[in-house]
């Protein structure tokens, strides 16, 4: 990857409106990164592991991960990604309302890198992604495995 290289962010997150704000503050922290948004795991892991675009195929991404969706389990993508020998670098980070020390832990244990819980209070809420699109702006993200 060159330096120069954007790095695609493919949220998958089902609630419309938490999509929005997540984008809104992501780029109100001064990112311009590529967002693609996945609102059910079946269709993400389509496009994670299969689609032309897609990071297994071609190069590095970072996925924002919502652990409830409607189809399957946040965790069930985050042990897919990263038992997978081309993305097991991606960075995860898990944004969801879970709280649950136990769901944290077993998150963490499956290979997320950073896991947030979303804030109920829209204002905590936007300032946390504001915060995150700032941590977005400084991290280095690995070049996917060649197949």
């Amino acid at each position: 990857m060159s330096k120069t290289e954007s790095v695609g962010i493919i949220m998958i997150e089902d609630d419309e409106g938490h999509a929005r704000l997540i984008e809104k503050n992501i780029r109100r922290a001064g990112i311009s990164n590529d967002i693609r948004h996945f609102t059910d795991g079946t269709t993400a892991l389509d496009y994670l592991f299969n689609s032309p675009e897609g990071p297994a195929l071609n190069g590095p991404a970072m996925v924002l991960l919502d652990l409830n969706l409607p189809d399957m389990s946040g965790t069930s993508i985050l042990e897919k990604i990263k038992q997978d020998e081309r993305l097991h670098r991606t960075p995860v980070v898990v944004l969801t309302t879970t709280d649950d020390k136990v769901e944290i832990q077993r998150c963490y244990d499956l290979g997320c890198n950073v896991y947030i819980t979303k804030p109920v209070n829209y204002e905590s809420f936007a300032d946390a992604i504001r915060q995150l699109g700032l941590f977005l702006a400084v991290i280095q993200v690995p070049e996917v495995d060649p197949q």
